[in-house]
């Protein structure tokens, strides 16, 4: 009884021994497998303990931040002021009458061309010409009493003093003719210089006093850019300089100009300086009123390091980048000069060809590895893309069993029976 007891309990040891033994040698082949309880999902490769994830440094070493980089450049950027202005008439007057009347005729139609000189409004001169009559009548009348005069002088028939008189009064007839002819030419109001007309804001039959606002004349071919800039670049603004004029009418399209008048008086409410320029407008597409963009050119071209605005990391009022040695960020300050179309000009702190960080400087500290998106993270990483196996001698997971081939610890029931 008591050895057949012993025989039962070491064959019962014998298959817990020779069962663990089997599920150990199969654990690595179920794990691959994707055995519900093990957190692994089905067709998950294993890795080594010492290869890197993606964007890995390297055997055993920490996993680096992705980033997108790009290279530092150069590039053609000329030194230039943008700031905003407004598009104005090279020559704008409000037509308007010096005389009373009535209009009897208006001579163009709105919005048309006129010529220089061209008689646009006739007020009606009936009273006019009236007291122009009146007025060459006494002219007349006073010439023929002054000629009298001087013949009675001759003959001593008057004094000196009537014929001073009679000379007198000639020289008011004729101011006063020629003062009721100017009133009756002021009932022709002409265009003071070619332009565009506008819109009249009278009609015909109405009456109008002196300084009565009739339509507006706009001469649109040149046109001036007023703008200004802070006083700081006053030393940087002469006339001359060419610039460049963006309007959100035409967007892609410039215009090309030319500073011709700088202020002498700095505007005291802005400290700003007052610049006037001309753009040509020789197919009438731009009109006064408009809102420009200028940008002013104050010198010539020049090779210039730039990188994209994004690769700037502000702190304070300092600006720095992260340049990438060695897979490895290195935080550099970085003077940065003018900034335009996305692109920030830098004047100090890096050199041509130097590699910067232009995404994912957020969770970058100096000297933190990092990982370019879309190159090889490491050793580790390339294996693991190759899809070529790891080797067991580095740690990696353990051979499974030949489909088919009995465990080692199987033979053991085999000689329970013999004891």
């Amino acid at each position: 009884m008591n050895k057949a007891a012993l025989g039962v309990v070491a064959a019962i040891a014998v298959a817990i021994a020779a069962g663990t033994g089997y599920w150990l040698g199969q654990r690595p082949a179920s794990i691959q497998a994707g055995t519900p309880g093990t957190g692994v999902p089905a067709g998950t490769p294993s890795k080594a303990p010492g290869m890197a994830g993606p964007g890995g440094g390297g055997a055993g070493g920490p996993a680096g931040v992705p980033v997108e980089v790009v290279k530092v450049a150069t590039a053609s950027l000329p030194q230039s002021i943008t700031t905003v202005g407004s598009l104005r008439s090279d020559e704008s007057v409000t037509v308007r009458p010096e005389v009373a009347g009535r209009i009897a005729e208006f001579n163009f139609q709105e919005g048309q061309r006129v010529a220089k000189g061209t008689v646009l409004v006739r007020l009606d001169p009936s009273i006019n010409e009236a007291e122009v009559q009146q007025a060459r009548a006494n002219l007349k009348l006073a010439r023929s009493k002054y000629e009298r005069a001087i013949d009675l002088a001759k003959s001593n028939f008057i004094s000196g003093q009537a014929r001073d008189e009679a000379e007198n009064n000639l020289r008011v007839a004729e101011a006063a003719l020629a003062l009721v002819e100017a009133r009756l030419a002021k009932t022709s109001i002409k265009a003071p210089f070619s332009g565009v007309i506008g819109l009249r804001s009278v009609s015909v039959g109405d009456y109008v006093k002196e300084g009565a606002d009739i339509v507006n004349l706009e001469a649109i071919d040149p046109l001036k850019v007023d703008f200004r800039v802070p006083e700081v670049y006053m030393r940087q603004v002469k006339a001359g300089q060419p610039l460049q004029v963006a309007l959100d009418a035409f967007p892609g399209k410039t215009f090309e100009g030319r500073v011709y008048a700088v202020n002498p008086l700095i505007d005291a409410a802005g400290r700003a300086v007052v610049i006037r320029a001309q753009v040509k407008n020789a197919d009438a597409s731009l009109r006064p009123g408009m809102f420009a963009r200028v940008r002013l050119i104050t010198s010539e071209s020049a090779e210039s390091l730039v990188v994209p605005e994004q690769a700037l990391v502000p702190q304070g009022s300092e600006q720095f980048v992260f340049r990438i040695v060695d897979g490895r960020a290195v935080r550099a300050k970085v003077e940065v000069g003018q900034r335009r179309d996305g692109v920030a000009e830098v004047l100090s702190g890096v050199s041509a060809g130097d590699v910067v960080v232009a995404a994912g400087q957020q969770r970058l500290r100096d000297g933190v590895p990092v990982a370019v998106k879309g190159g090889e993270g490491g050793a580790g990483a390339a294996a693991a893309k190759s899809g070529s196996p790891a080797s067991p001698g580095a740690g990696g997971p353990k051979s499974a069993a030949p489909e088919g081939a009995p465990p080692k610890a199987e033979a053991a029931p085999a000689q329970a029976p013999r004891s």
